[in-house]
């Protein structure tokens, strides 16, 4: 929580090209109840758009406000990635994998956002921030 009062956390996304050519990320959004995706602040550790060389990997970090600790839903939800090519431009959307939560009956898998969720609220609430 910063000093204003604004909970939020930091996700890294790793973008893999499978493809020859390379492909530009020119947008990451998301529509999720409860939390809100900070734009990119264009510098060069926080990049507007993405470059992703043919066979090769890049992370990106972005800024995720969690607005409503109780809204987030509990269902998987995407993340939506707009993109160009030399030949063509379009957008789609990726659910990623799901985080293992542990407790006393073993692991148990919880939606990405639903998990983030959890740990960042109970961090605030427990004053480890």
């Amino acid at each position: 929580m910063d000093d204003n009062g604004v909970l939020s956390t930091s996700a890294w996304v790793e973008l893999e090209n499978k493809a020859f050519s390379p492909f530009t990320v020119t947008d990451i959004s998301m529509a999720i109840p409860g939390l809100r995706l900070l734009p990119p602040e264009s510098t060069e550790d926080d990049p507007a758009e993405i470059t992703v060389r043919g066979d090769g990997t890049r992370t990106v970090t972005r800024r995720i406000v969690i607005t409503d600790c109780a809204a987030v839903p509990h269902e998987p939800q995407p993340i939506r990635f707009t993109y160009r090519t030399w030949l063509v431009s379009g957008s789609s959307e990726v659910m990623l994998d799901p985080w293992q939560m542990t407790g006393s009956g073993g692991g148990v898998p919880v939606a990405w956002q639903r998990a983030l969720a959890n740990v960042v609220c109970d961090k605030a609430v427990s004053g480890e921030f």
